[in-house]
């Protein structure tokens, strides 16, 4: 059996977006549970130099699906800013794996060998849709999805590399 690009991106990305969603809902009822506001969470850094949790869910949903449609426009840039609490945040990877559960593999497949230029500043990177989601896209996914999940255990909550890893795809 061949592999597509299809299971290897969106069958990646709805695992590890599957995986953001529930350990920010555990996130959310551990900080209920310890009387903390989750909002409190949406500023943390790892680091001074780091961005805030905010951003890391933002980035997590911008290397998913906004990924997937910019391979498909030709065109991707850096996520665009979104001041949004927890609950926000929340939906926003809830809608991103939904989305991501609706692409059918044949349109992703159809993407492969397209042409995908990464605009930053007045920089362009050319890529072709699978170089872009196999060499920039995901590894950045997998980067912020991390960072969002190292902050909530720093601040207390009580993940473990299970939740990290999301739905194992077990041979049934």
């Amino acid at each position: 059996m061949a592999i597509s690009l299809y299971d290897v991106s969106v069958g990646s990305m709805l695992q590890t977006v599957g995986a953001v969603s529930a350990f920010l809902e555990k996130g959310r009822a551990w900080s209920q549970d310890a009387g903390i506001s989750a909002d409190e969470i949406v500023e943390a850094r790892l680091a001074d130099d780091m961005f805030p949790f905010r951003f890391q869910l933002l980035s997590v949903v911008h290397h998913s699906i906004n990924a997937i449609e910019g391979a498909r426009a030709g065109v991707f840039g850096p996520p665009a800013p979104q001041e949004l609490d927890y609950a926000g945040l929340q939906g926003l990877v809830a809608d991103a794996h939904a989305r991501l559960k609706a692409l059918s593999a044949d349109e992703v497949n159809a993407l492969e060998g397209r042409e995908v230029i990464f605009r930053i500043g007045q920089s362009q990177i050319p890529f072709t849709a699978e170089g872009f989601l196999m060499s920039f896209s995901l590894p950045n996914l997998h980067f912020h999805a991390a960072t969002a999940y190292d902050i909530l255990r720093q601040k207390g909550a009580p993940l473990g590399k299970r939740d990290y890893l999301g739905a194992l795809k077990i041979k049934a």
